[in-house]
């Protein structure tokens, strides 16, 4: 390791924050045990409580009809395809019920560009979830979704989201983020919010008052730089409006889309990746970690690479399962890896509140 990479990281150990040109640096030639070392220590001066979390939730993609073309994705369709769908409202509130009786606090309540649904139909939706289920937490409508309700209603941002507020939105995913950098949007996608309105979203959804998550998924076209570059912009709206509450990464997964000939990015850069992350977004508090992606095992060692969340049980998930990346963990092996890496697991909100009982050993200890 050299003198300057060792320099970056006890300057970021310290609280220091990175420069752009640092962040770049430590993703091109800082070893992956230095980095995770370094994310681990800022982690834990961040969170020096001996619990790691996890939230029960379920992934419900109310439609995956989408008036957007993205070479990356596997699960959209366009309208009049034979296999398009809108879930109808009792298979969906039957999906909220599960998740409920599994001790579940909150939906992730996602779809695609669908052309014909109107704003109205979205705020009833709203409505029927919060009537039947008042404690659920609806985590609804990535930043592409709430950009492409003001083009179909032709209203403001801030009217959409105020009036999707007023009929029951509790927080607002950061899905639809890739690479927040207009090159690599535009190269993989057609009829889809550029950068500048996807932070816009999140902006607006802050000056109501609304806390929301920021994500990433790379590893296919983006240079380094423009990694980094995300990364900035997710800082930059955050020293704006301290509005997000965590921040998400994770790799494309290639298999069966239009972009199958990209190389499948590893754990290797996954790890790298989410510990520049903990290293870089010195203002976002909470980075969870991807087992949905990369596995258990990895998951696991995301807890040891910046991360303070293993992220969501998922009962549900429909969209990373179509680009033909399955993976699985119960509960109990949620909760297992947290006590293998050395913590004790908790429960948590989209909110990262804790939602269960203090473990009785360590309330008294």
């Amino acid at each position: 390791m050299s003198f300057t990479v060792a320099a970056i990281l006890q300057r970021a150990v310290e609280g220091h924050r990175l420069t752009f040109d640092e962040g770049v640096t430590l993703l091109r030639s800082a070893d992956l045990h230095s980095l995770g070392r370094a994310a681990d220590a800022v982690c834990k001066r961040l969170h020096p409580e001996p619990y790691r979390t996890y939230n029960i939730d379920r992934n419900i993609n109310y439609t995956n009809a989408c008036t957007a073309v993205c070479d990356f994705c596997a699960f959209y369709r366009k309208v009049d395809a034979a296999d398009a769908y809108v879930l109808d409202r009792e298979v969906l509130l039957e999906k909220i019920r599960e998740t409920e009786a599994l001790g579940g606090d909150q939906i992730l309540l996602q779809g695609g560009l669908h052309p014909h649904l109107t704003l109205e139909w979205y705020e009833e939706l709203l409505r029927d979830i919060k009537a039947h289920f008042p404690r659920i937490n609806v985590h609804g409508f990535s930043p592409p979704e709430i950009h492409h309700f003001t083009k179909v209603s032709k209203l403001p941002l801030v009217t959409v989201l105020r009036r999707l507020k007023d009929a029951g939105l509790g927080s607002l995913p950061g899905g639809g983020g890739e690479i927040l950098v207009d090159r690599v949007r535009k190269a993989m996608t057609r009829g889809k919010v550029l950068t500048d309105d996807w932070l816009n979203v999140h902006r607006a959804w802050h000056g109501l008052g609304g806390r929301s998550t920021a994500t990433m998924m790379f590893g296919h076209i983006e240079t380094l730089e423009e990694r980094v570059e995300h990364l900035e912009r997710v800082r930059r709206l955050q020293d704006e409006t301290g509005g997000l509450t965590a921040f998400i990464s994770w790799t494309f997964q290639p298999e069966h889309t239009a972009m199958a000939d990209v190389p499948p990015a590893g754990a290797f850069e996954y790890l790298r990746t989410q510990a520049l992350s903990r290293l870089y977004l010195d203002n976002v508090p909470n980075i969870q970690s991807s087992w949905v992606t990369q596995g258990a095992k990895i998951g696991q060692l995301g807890l040891y690479f910046g991360a303070n969340d293993m992220g969501s049980l998922m009962l549900e998930e429909n969209v990373v399962s179509s680009a033909g990346t399955v993976h699985h963990l119960s509960l109990a092996e949620i909760r297992r890896a947290i006590r293998e890496a050395g913590y004790s697991p908790r429960q948590r909100n989209v909110f990262y509140e804790y939602i269960d009982a203090e473990p009785a050993a360590l309330a008294a200890g």
